[in-house]
């Protein structure tokens, strides 16, 4: 196919097979388990720092940073969100709503505010397309979206290839299951307005519903378990149309949280994220930018070998990923051994920086759902001593990384090796969701003088 010969030559680049063979030697090391046993983790909420929070039932309504969700379902790791027509290169596409750089539109849409996303051009035209809207007819559309033309869509038809190496990860083998084709980006400016979305495409095809892969993904993302295109609405009633997403987990400020992984700027991220490979974005604006001037980015912190073990309450990290979360398999609604894995905290892990529900506006105002990945790699001391633990806090781990480099350093993606704490190249489209119990509302510690915390 046409993008095979592009794809290839992606998958040379530093941030892939280097960085899978060179951090073998690190990963290996025995674990020792810290806390070993069955997970904390309640039905009814979080107990105890650490625990995933509540695994089933639908997530309050009060719960929701993503206002327009019409609900998450716990129990099945969905979210479940307006799905909206639209076109490209003649075909039609399906995209979701998730973030805006405009405070009053963004709360009329019922989606994140982002105001970072007015920087994601800066130095990357391509990290932004502009499309137009058709200008339907009074009986073309009575009420509702008007269709989008976006200039790309992803290419949804490559097979996603996670193939597990001896310790999990490092991958021995991976491909995207979705590349973006030419002109795409999630993010998009409506033409004559400035203002950014955040608007990913996750499926092509006019449907009906069964004609939608939501096992192998072959015209849908990874992530889709499910897709509904709503009949004609009769006088005076509107009906959504909407797609089931199998959401992530995470923590921010010591809370379990959930938000939505769609694209990524690098063929690994993309393969471990079951996101959609967006080339482009690896320039967006811009590695280590966090709060400084003219980043589009936000820190997230993700760690390369942390404990693993499916009844682990200590599990984190993409060797945890890969062993107990069934990386290398597709995602449907009918895998619920994989569905159960992620329940039970399967999933990466990951540790946000500012989040929507921060008390301080200066921080809660900070989000963006492009995440600029800070990956930590535990040393040989620390994983043999068990305390490579569950990081829940943004403060907590950019203090051990200052204070601690005997336990805690950076990787280098092109080797493998240790490197100072930081910006890794790394960079993913993560829309947040809600929070599970309790809202993150203030770090768990105070920065240490000196450490990463933006110096104002």
């Amino acid at each position: 196919m046409e993008h095979q010969s592009f794809r290839s030559r992606a998958m040379r680049k530093r941030w892939l097979a280097p960085l899978g063979v060179a951090i073998l030697a690190a990963i290996a090391v025995p674990v020792a388990v810290a806390r070993h046993g069955a997970s904390a983790a309640s039905t009814t909420g979080s107990s105890r720092a650490g625990d995933i929070g509540s695994t089933g039932g639908l997530l309050p309504r009060n719960q929701l940073t993503l206002e327009s969700a019409i609900q998450v379902d716990l129990s099945k790791e969905t979210v479940r969100l307006p799905l909206y027509k639209g076109k490209a290169n003649g075909h039609t596409v399906w995209y979701v709503l998730l973030d805006a750089s405009d405070a009053g539109l963004a709360h009329d849409l019922g989606v994140n505010y982002a105001p970072k996303l007015a920087n994601i051009a800066i130095g990357c035209p391509a990290c932004v397309q502009t499309v137009t809207l058709e200008a339907p007819t009074p009986q073309q559309n009575r009420f509702g979206q008007a269709v989008v033309d976006f200039q790309g869509a992803p290419d949804f038809s490559p097979t996603r290839v996670a193939t597990p190496g001896p310790n999990g990860f490092p991958l021995t083998a991976f491909q995207p299951g979705a590349v973006a084709g030419p002109g795409y980006s999630p993010f998009i400016r409506i033409a004559e307005s400035n203002v950014v979305y955040d608007a990913p495409i996750v499926a092509t095809g006019d449907g009906p519903d069964s004609a939608f892969d939501v096992v192998h993904h072959t015209n849908t993302g990874d992530r889709v378990l499910g897709i509904h295109i709503a009949p004609p609405a009769p006088q005076g009633q509107y009906f959504d149309s909407w797609v089931d997403l199998l959401f992530v987990k995470g923590f921010d400020a010591g809370q379990p949280i959930v938000y939505i992984s769609t694209d990524a700027g690098q063929p690994l991220t993309a393969v471990l994220e079951r996101a959609t490979y967006v080339p482009a974005l690896d320039q967006a604006s811009y590695n280590g930018g966090d709060d400084f001037l003219g980043s589009a980015r936000e820190r997230l912190f993700g760690f390369i070998n942390g404990q693993t073990g499916a009844n682990n309450d200590q599990a984190q990290g993409f060797q945890h990923l890969v062993k107990d979360g069934h990386a290398s398999e597709d995602a449907s609604a009918t895998n619920t051994t994989l569905i159960n894995a992620l329940r039970k905290g399967g999933d990466l892990l990951n540790v946000f920086g500012d989040f929507p529900t921060l008390t301080d506006p200066r921080h809660s105002q900070a989000y963006s759902p492009l995440w600029d990945a800070q990956l930590g790699l535990w040393t040989d001391k620390a994983v043999n001593a068990g305390l490579n633990q569950r990081q829940i806090d943004e403060n907590v781990v950019f203090n051990l990384a200052a204070t601690r480099p005997d336990l805690l350093t950076g990787v280098d993606p092109a080797t493998g090796h240790p490197a100072p704490y930081g910006a890794d190249g790394v960079d993913i489209n993560c829309a947040v969701i809600g929070f599970i119990d309790d809202a993150p509302t203030a770090n768990l510690a105070a920065p240490v003088p000196n450490s990463q915390f933006p110096p104002r």
